[in-house]
């Protein structure tokens, strides 16, 4: 597939105090977004998500590296032109009401005002804000700016989307909603890059994730590759399993549970399993369940993130 976007050794870094200490925040960044997936950039606070958005956007210049959106380079008005950008905090005119924003921002987008207008209307209705949106911005709610700000992103029919923390500040209704709208924009062709510390979001939508922990991508790839190598243990659930056997499994190094009529046996190996299945239902048990426990997200995510704090 080809690819919407593109970095190759992104690095950046700051000199800060009077000293000039240096700060690296990003450091030999590569990865590609395909066109039309949905890929998070995960990573704890001060991970470098944040940068390295606003190099892709041209906000900041790189201190070394190339990043393309489109196959333009980052920052350049041509890679602008069908971009869409919610920042992690949307600072809007607060004077402004709701749909006059919209109708604003398309105006600086270059629609016309019958279709800036038409456009805010249908923005409106998308993020769940049709009706009220008819007031100054300064007495909308977090979540109420939140989504007028992802309005604002989708203005100009984007074929990119930027996103950083695009979930900030919505309620678990709101949350739901911008996850459906991000899988509605895949599903038209768009390309969506997200930034979160939320495991929970990357599950539930995303195509691929890349783990960075202080300024280094440490893991990159599609979710269930990320999680499948670390098998952790497999639980097999049996009725009327003979005592004999539930003896011979826990000499076997299985872990074994009674519990009201079934026996709960949890083995360190996939194999061990399903020979112990085979065993049971020879000896005409009942099997119940048979469960591979994997590595979770979380546990991924914080192993990497902690290993990386042990060894810096």
């Amino acid at each position: 597939m080809d690819a919407q976007i593109r970095t190759a050794g992104l690095a950046k870094t700051y000199h800060v105090g009077f000293w000039g200490r240096r700060v690296r925040a990003v450091e030999n960044l590569s990865f590609e977004v395909r066109k039309g997936e949905i890929f998070a950039l995960l990573g704890p606070n001060g991970a470098g998500k944040t940068t390295t958005i606003k190099m892709l956007l041209g906000f900041v210049r790189p201190s070394a590296g190339k990043a393309f959106i489109s196959s333009e380079p980052a920052g350049s008005v041509a890679s602008r032109r069908k971009l869409g950008y919610l920042p992690e905090n949307p600072a809007l005119y607060e004077f402004l009401r709701g749909d006059e924003y919209l109708v604003f921002a398309g105006r600086l987008a270059g629609l016309s005002r019958a279709d800036a207008r038409k456009q805010a209307d249908r923005l409106l209705e998308r993020v769940g804000l049709a009706g009220r949106a008819d007031r100054a911005i300064r007495k909308f709610s977090k979540g109420m700016v939140q989504r007028l700000g992802l309005a604002q992103a989708l203005v100009g029919d984007p074929e990119t989307v930027i996103l950083d923390e695009p979930m900030s500040g919505l309620d678990p209704i709101g949350r739901k909603d911008v996850r459906d709208i991000i899988l509605d924009l895949r599903n038209e062709g768009r390309t969506v890059l997200f930034s979160t510390h939320i495991l929970s979001d990357v599950e539930a939508i995303c195509d691929r994730v890349g783990i960075m922990v202080e300024g280094r991508l440490t893991d990159i790839g599609a979710l269930h590759d990320l999680v499948a190598p670390g098998a952790r243990a497999v639980e097999l659930v049996v009725e009327g399993l003979r005592p004999e056997l539930s003896e011979r499994f826990a000499r076997e190094g299985a872990a074994v549970l009674e519990r009201d009529r079934s026996i709960v046996l949890t083995f360190k190996a996939e194999a061990a399993a399903r020979e112990a299945l085979a065993v049971a239902l020879a000896a005409g048990a009942a099997v119940v369940s048979f469960t591979p426990h994997r590595r979770s997200l979380e546990e991924l995510f914080v192993e990497r993130a902690r290993g990386k704090a042990a060894t810096s």
